[in-house]
């Protein structure tokens, strides 16, 4: 009987744990969440559909290995506005991927930026992340009273980088004068949303 009552109790204690535990990741998830949006501009919410429509658009590309298998296509996500951009085979596969993501909930629109050629090499991404890099240290030249270089998503595919973010009308040209004074940059694509200050 008391072993009876000890496990029991013990089967308790560890669910409570599990609980707590599940708690605890949530809180630390959530307080991540925050503290990245703390700079941004968008709202908590904006940016975690962000998170959710770009998980959703990537699941679709495995789901469909007809579109995945015949190019490298990649997704981001910027107040509820998605970039698919990369190389593919065929404009038919770029639009077709562009329509199967613009189907999605919460989603205001889809620039489809995917070049017809062929697929970035293993060494051209290694470079572009590189290039990356060093576009996101030369954001911080920029001295605009107010401006938070975190504020600007960078993404780079064979030397073509893509700029999102809620900028001002002084930002915007800057940060785009900026990045294409970058060696290995090769062309400059703006795609912000114009705010007032």
């Amino acid at each position: 009987m008391i072993l009876a009552r000890k496990l029991v109790l013990c089967l308790a204690l560890l669910i409570s744990l599990l609980l707590l535990e599940s708690c605890a990741a949530a809180i630390v998830a959530t307080t991540a969440t925050v503290a990245s949006t703390m700079h941004d501009r968008r709202t908590t919410a904006t940016v975690m559909d962000d998170q959710e429509i770009k998980l959703r658009a990537r699941a679709t590309l495995s789901n469909h290995p007809e579109i995945s298998e015949h190019s490298r296509i990649h997704v981001t996500s910027f107040n509820r506005r998605v970039l698919i951009f990369g190389q593919a085979e065929s404009r038919q596969l770029a639009d077709q991927f562009a329509h199967l993501v613009s189907t999605q909930p919460k989603l205001k629109s889809v620039y489809n930026e995917v070049e017809i050629r062929a697929r970035a090499s293993n060494l051209d991404i290694s470079r572009d992340a590189a290039l990356t890099s060093k576009i996101k240290g030369s954001l911080w030249r920029i001295s605009i009273k107010g401006f938070d270089p975190t504020r600007v998503k960078i993404s780079t595919t064979l030397g073509n980088v893509y700029l999102l973010g809620l900028v001002t009308a002084v930002e915007g040209p800057a940060i785009v004068a900026q990045v294409r004074g970058i060696s290995g940059v090769k062309k400059v694509i703006g795609i912000f949303e114009f705010i007032e200050r």
